[in-house]
């Protein structure tokens, strides 16, 4: 089963750049276009619209991809 995140909920995330962290902004459950790319998504496999806490750019990720973490 795909990890599975609400709105709200703080990840982190490899990029080119390491490991970048976020917020979860948006669960996508269908098909959908982003920064001009084609997102396949569903209800069994989401993807994650998450913004940057550093920069506030926006990324999409399948929730593999994503790991929860507590900020404190």
């Amino acid at each position: 089963m795909a990890k599975q995140f609400k709105v709200g909920d703080q990840v982190e995330w490899n990029s080119s750049a390491g490991i970048i962290q976020g917020t979860v902004e948006k669960e996508v459950t269908s098909d959908t276009t982003f920064m001009d790319h084609t997102v396949r998504a569903s209800a069994e496999e989401p993807q994650y619209l998450v913004k940057s806490d550093k920069t506030g750019h926006f990324a999409m990720h399948k929730g593999s991809a994503l790991t929860k973490i507590t900020k404190g």
